[in-house]
């Protein structure tokens, strides 16, 4: 007569459909980042900021590779979830074995992620008002008559358009729009708005890294549930009866 492996039963069989259904979660939280991610990427205040160019020198990019880095954390885990849902509903040892050595190598860079993150949090603002501060400085010491002077404007239009600010500080703000008026200067927004550029930047990436700080911590307690009952379910499934 044939082996016919029975299928878990009692407290277990409750953890198989929890498991499914924290790795659904997962799942879905794996798409979560990934759109988010690319919204970040596509996000028009950070692209026409990030995309800029000034002398040859570039926006800083270190917001664009972390933002790849979570694309790539989102697919990654649409297919870990999956794997872990597929092994769930199989009660395959192997599958589930396999589920949650990926769990544990993602939990791992989730957490050296998240310290690296909050170590360096502020400097993609600090990058990106460095760049602002030499275009400013540049655009309001070149000369009229001087066409560096036409580019160096528009980059910086493009900073106060985008971020409806204007000058590195309380003082700059009112002597740039002062220039404005007197037609000396055209780089403030036409609003004539006196918020500093550096409060905004502080402000723009700010929350964005809270968004991805809030997305983590969600993600890394899900994962610590999904160990346990990964490894719950593979104890129950080889301890089960074998007819």
């Amino acid at each position: 007569m044939s082996e016919i492996t029975m299928g878990v039963e009692g407290c277990t069989k409750c953890i198989k459909y929890l498991l499914f259904f924290f790795n659904f979660i997962f799942w879905l939280a794996g798409g979560v980042i990934l759109g988010v991610a690319l919204w970040l990427r596509h996000d028009p205040k950070t692209s026409n900021l990030l995309e800029l160019e000034f002398e040859g020198a570039h926006a800083p990019s270190t917001f664009y590779i972390s933002v790849h880095i979570l694309i790539a954390v989102g697919a990654v885990m649409m297919v870990v979830g999956f794997l872990g849902c597929y092994g769930a509903i199989q009660e395959s040892q192997c599958l589930l074995g396999t589920f949650f050595a990926c769990l544990v190598i993602l939990f791992a860079c989730e957490v050296a992620a998240g310290i690296w993150g909050f170590m360096h949090k502020d400097t993609v603002s600090k990058e990106m008002i460095n760049f602002y501060d030499s275009v400013y400085d540049n655009a309001m010491t070149t000369s009229l008559s001087d066409q560096k002077k036409q580019t160096t404007a528009s980059v910086l239009k493009v900073f106060h358009e985008t971020l409806n600010c204007c000058g590195k500080g309380l003082g700059t703000s009112i002597m740039t729009t002062l220039t404005d008026s007197l037609g000396i200067t055209d780089i403030c927004p036409s609003s004539k708005i006196n918020v500093s550029c550096h409060t905004r930047i502080q402000e723009l990436f700010s929350d964005k890294v809270y968004l991805i700080g809030i997305a983590a911590l969600v993600v890394a307690v899900i994962m610590i549930f999904e160990m346990i009952f990964s490894m719950v379910l593979c104890c129950g499934i080889r301890n089960s009866p074998v007819y």
